[in-house]
């Protein structure tokens, strides 16, 4: 003890000042950091608020017992996530300009990388909403159902494209060797996954020539999707029993898996409800479209209880830490992949015709509302305290 204290004891000599010097100087360089400094630490991972609150207006046009003004209220919340992701967009091409160096490593650092593709995400769920919002609870121009149809081409390209540059760029150039394995590690793979769930979203409002191709495409990227979710489940598995649970504030991460098998229901049994059944293949056998439903249905009851069981180890890895959780733009994962658990529940639950289910899914996006709200205060807490975009405190603080 006597020799712990002396350690604690300054010697009266100048260099017994001089940490305590450094550390003054370096908490009054912090306090003065200004908004250039700022910008530089504006990670792909801001994306994820855009993302899940884009999946928040789809849970809101989705969920099967509305009031009158939901509709509004989901608008609302659609254009004000547009307002969010113009402004990060702003902020990231700030940052390209103003720090370029440290910009173009975003994409060879798996903490930062792996986050990229919520920036796809994004899109995809904004794409989403205009079909849900413009098209099929909306007014439905014509020139906007082209529009759609336009802009799913556009972004399967580019989601097929990203997600395969990302495993590459960070196989072949990441300075972190091995390669950790992340829960946002599935997010390169969901941005092209989510081309399924967009195909189920806008086929069927589309002309029986334009359907076919979206549906046929819709399948075949949703197959994809699910088998890197699969993978990568594995591996994530097998780092949790390696590693154990991750950190308090990183824990809303462990419901990213939930979205692999919870999105796979809502395309399947929304792809099969929108093939034309008088067009093509279908014209000539009329059955094959009710045989394809009915698959589809059990398929995603098959695939519901694996979702739920990710969704149910999530929640327990995370209620024990209830209250030791500072905030991360982690966070925004509570939310987006349970948008996916709760419009499959739904979804099931119109197929089947429950009523019982069908409240389930509307408890949940009334549950989905509250946790977005949370998130929300705490993300604006944690900018204003200076607890993140600040040096050190963010996914580039390893460089």
């Amino acid at each position: 003890m006597a020799h712990s204290a002396a350690l604690d004891m300054p010697s009266g000599g100048s260099s017994s000042l001089k940490p305590t010097t450094e550390k003054e100087e370096h908490s009054n360089n912090l306090s003065t950091v200004g908004m250039r400094e700022r910008v530089k630490h504006i990670t792909w991972a801001w994306f994820l608020s855009t993302m899940s609150t884009g999946g928040l207006t789809i849970a809101l046009a989705e969920t099967p017992h509305k009031f009158t003004g939901l509709y509004y209220i989901g608008l609302i919340v659609f254009f004000f996530n547009i307002c969010i992701f113009m402004l990060l967009c702003i902020c990231t091409i700030a940052r390209a300009v103003l720090h370029f160096q440290h910009f173009k490593k975003s994409f060879t650092h798996p903490a930062e990388s792996f986050f990229l593709g919520s920036f796809y995400l994004s899109i995809s769920v904004i794409i989403g909403s205009v079909q849900l919002y413009g098209v099929t609870y909306g007014p439905g121009y014509p020139w906007l159902v082209s529009a759609m149809n336009a802009l799913y081409w556009i972004y399967a390209a580019i989601s097929l494209t990203s997600s395969l540059f990302q495993y590459y760029i960070l196989i072949a150039y990441s300075p972190v060797r091995p390669v950790p394995f992340l829960p946002s590690t599935f997010l390169a793979g969901y941005s092209a996954m989510l081309t399924g769930t967009l195909s189920s979203l806008i086929a069927g409002h589309q002309p029986p020539g334009r359907a076919m191709a979206i549906i046929i495409s819709g399948c075949a990227y949703q197959g994809f999707g699910w088998i890197i979710s699969l993978i990568c489940t594995a591996f994530f598995i097998k780092n949790l029993m390696e590693n154990g649970l991750p950190p308090a504030h990183l824990r809303p991460g462990l419901f990213i898996p939930v979205g692999s098998g919870a999105y796979t229901i809502v395309a399947l049994i929304g792809q099969a409800n929108a093939i034309p059944e008088s067009y093509g293949y279908f014209a000539a056998h009329p059955r094959a479209k009710s045989i394809l439903q009915t698959v589809a249905l059990f398929c995603g009851i098959f695939l519901w209880l694996y979702s739920f069981w990710l969704f149910a180890f999530a929640v327990v890895g995370n209620v024990i830490v209830v209250g030791k959780m500072p905030f991360s733009l982690t966070w925004w994962a509570f939310i987006f992949p349970n948008v996916g658990f709760m419009v499959s529940t739904v979804m099931i639950g119109n197929e089947l015709e429950s009523e019982e289910i069908l409240w389930v899914g509307s408890v949940m996006t009334a549950l989905l509302a509250a946790i977005w709200c949370v998130a929300f205060i705490g993300c604006i807490r944690a900018v204003w305290t200076k607890r993140i975009v600040w040096p050190g405190k963010d996914e580039d603080k390893d460089r």
